[in-house]
C-alpha cells in the first residue's frame, strides 16, 4: 500500500480512541491499531511513557515531509520538524491481523487496511 499521499498534509487532530489512535490530516485519516513510537531528535517515546500524548499532540499543525509503508516491516511518517511516528509492522509486534487503515478522503467507508 502506498501512503505517500499524506505527504504535504498538515496534521489537524490526534484522537485517542480506547485502544487505537487516529491521526486526522487536512483530508486523509490514518488509523493505527497498535501504538507507534515517537522518534524525536534526541530520544524516542513509547506508549505509556510520560509525555507520550503531549509528544503526539505537539505535532498538530506540522506538515508531513514523507510517509512510507513497508509491508511486513514498518510504517513511518516524518514531519517537517524531523519528528517521526514509527510503527513496527512485523508479525511478532502486532496484536492482530491489521496494523491500521488509511482513508485519503477521511471517510471510513473508503479506508484501506494494512
Amino acid at each position: 500500500m502506498d501512503i505517500s499521499g499524506i505527504a504535504g498534509e498538515e496534521l489537524a487532530a490526534v484522537e485517542f480512541v480506547q485502544d487505537y489512535l487516529q491521526l486526522r490530516f487536512d483530508g486523509p485519516l490514518l488509523t493505527l491499531y497498535a501504538w507507534p513510537h515517537i522518534l524525536l531528535s534526541e530520544f524516542s517515546i513509547a506508549y505509556g511513557e510520560p509525555e507520550y500524548r503531549n509528544a503526539l499532540c505537539s505535532l498538530i499543525g506540522e506538515k508531513v515531509e514523507e510517509a512510507a509503508l513497508e509491508e511486513g516491516d514498518s510504517l513511518t511518517v516524518k514531519f517537517e520538524n524531523d519528528t517521526v511516528i514509527a510503527l513496527s509492522l512485523r508479525e511478532e509486534d502486532l496484536d492482530g491481523p491489521e496494523a491500521g487503515a488509511l482513508s485519503l478522503t477521511g471517510s471510513v467507508a473508503d479506508q484501506m487496511e494494512f
